[in-house]
């Protein structure tokens, strides 16, 4: 029995940078990805501007960068950036403090906004629980939409409170570095708000 959880947000919080961006520009290489953000430029400028939601925004990117590959392409895409880039983007302090939780037997769920095609494999390797963003398959393939909710501000906090019950633990750890993460700092009896980048 778990008597502590910890909740970490992804991007940024256990990794030094995006990690779809980077996925992207991974899939595409360095002249593809930038030839791609600026296609959909417009896109984007509307989603800072608030006039395209983040959701909204996100779809164009993913649809743009891998929709229409087949779901076991983009499996083994997910799997090979999981191994060969991501362990570089990955903070020591934040992996030295997942650790940290892991020894005091606390339960660790990541909860990100991006998708669990290439966070989840990450968690799994290093034994923690998740919560992301889900991708819609029609007939085997990528469609580059959400299937469901952008798991990104209240619906961090809304997919936790459906799968746990913080009432059974005695403190709620929480670790994130956007106002994206406001809502499930909420949650926590000890927030800790870019900590990893003091």
């Amino acid at each position: 029995m778990h008597e502590n959880i910890a909740f970490f947000d992804f991007d940024g919080t256990i990794t030094r940078s995006d990690t779809m961006l980077k996925l992207a520009a991974y899939h595409k290489g360095t002249a593809g990805y930038y030839s791609g953000v600026l296609q959909i430029f417009p896109s984007l400028g509307a989603m800072k501007l608030g006039i395209l939601s983040t959701s909204k925004g996100k779809e164009k990117f993913l649809t743009h960068f891998f929709g229409g590959l087949p779901e076991v392409s983009f499996a083994q895409l997910c799997s090979k950036f999981t191994k060969e880039v991501l362990p570089l983007q990955i903070r020591p302090d934040a992996m030295a403090t997942i650790q940290k939780h892991q020894a005091n037997n606390d339960k660790v769920v990541v909860v990100s906004a991006s998708a669990e095609n290439w966070v989840g494999p990450w968690c799994i390797e290093n034994g923690l629980s998740y919560e992301c963003s889900r991708l819609e398959i029609n007939d085997g393939i990528i469609t580059g939409k959400l299937k469901g909710n952008n798991c990104n501000g209240p619906e961090k906090a809304t997919r936790i409170l459906q799968r746990y019950d913080l009432t059974k633990y005695n403190r709620i750890y929480c670790y994130g570095d956007t106002k994206a993460d406001n809502e499930m700092l909420q949650l926590a009896t000890d927030p800790f708000y870019r900590y990893f980048k003091q």
